[in-house]
């Protein structure tokens, strides 16, 4: 995942996590009857980078019955031709269970995405957390993590029945010794590698943009000629070491 390294720091002090040893905010549900401005910054005015054909709009982060909406589409904006959008949360978590009940639309360089990060902009190292889903194959959900703004540990992940046609849940629960991925209550990725696991706070994201120049990873880009959409239901952080906080948690299953 592609962050804006210039992006001023947004974040209050964490509170210390009795379960581990790092820094986190506390444990929250959020179903987006409202968005929580205490909580959510949302990214406007800006890109992440010259790899990035759109510019971040706040007018396109909407909220209606429940659900919160990412938008893209064709808009000139500064000096891009297209308009997108990101939030991001205020607070740094850290190990803990992360997640997110979203659905994805389709279009060729694409990339839907909920994820957790910090780096330059916060004055620390690059760690990463992804769930990207690239909506040139909405078939599949590519999982991944970067320590020290090094990836290399990406994996594709089936999702049975495709990331836009339902809501589907999206989760990974990061411990000091290991990083989990689940799709739908399902465990589908493993990292025990210490090299391979990120040891510093991040901040919650989820972003919907598009590029021109990452044609091997995100497919060649086309104009969807509409306004293409990432809609989330729901969104969860649980410390580790307290009570999952809704039934369908992957908190409340896992060990």
């Amino acid at each position: 995942m592609f962050v804006l390294a210039a992006l001023a720091s947004l974040v209050g002090a964490p509170a210390i996590s009795r379960a581990e040893d790092m820094p986190t905010a506390p444990s929250f549900v959020d179903n987006f009857t409202t968005l929580d401005q205490s909580r959510w910054y949302v990214s406007d005015g800006w890109t992440n980078g010259s790899h990035q054909n759109c510019t971040w709009s706040k007018d396109l982060v909407r909220l209606s019955d429940g659900v919160l909406t990412l938008g893209f589409e064709k808009r000139k904006v500064k000096d891009r031709d297209f308009a997108c959008a990101e939030i991001q949360t205020k607070q740094r978590f850290g190990y803990g269970t992360y997640e997110a009940r979203m659905k994805t639309d389709t279009g060729h360089g694409l990339n839907a995405a909920f994820f957790s990060y910090i780096g330059p902009s916060d004055k620390q190292p690059w760690d990463e957390i992804d769930f990207e889903v690239l909506t040139k194959d909405t078939s599949k959900v590519q999982v991944n993590a970067y320590i020290a703004g090094k990836g290399k540990n990406e994996k594709l992940v089936d999702v049975a029945g495709g990331t836009e046609n339902a809501f589907n849940d999206y989760a990974f629960v990061w411990e000091k010794d290991r990083l989990r991925w689940y799709l739908n209550g399902q465990l589908v990725n493993t990292i025990t590698d210490p090299a391979k696991l990120p040891s510093h706070a991040q901040k919650i994201f989820f972003s919907l943009w598009g590029s021109d120049t990452l044609t091997g990873w995100m497919g060649a880009f086309s104009d969807p000629g509409r306004t293409v959409t990432l809609q989330v239901k729901r969104v969860a952080f649980t410390a580790l070491g307290q009570p999952c906080q809704f039934p369908e948690s992957v908190a409340c299953a896992i060990k």
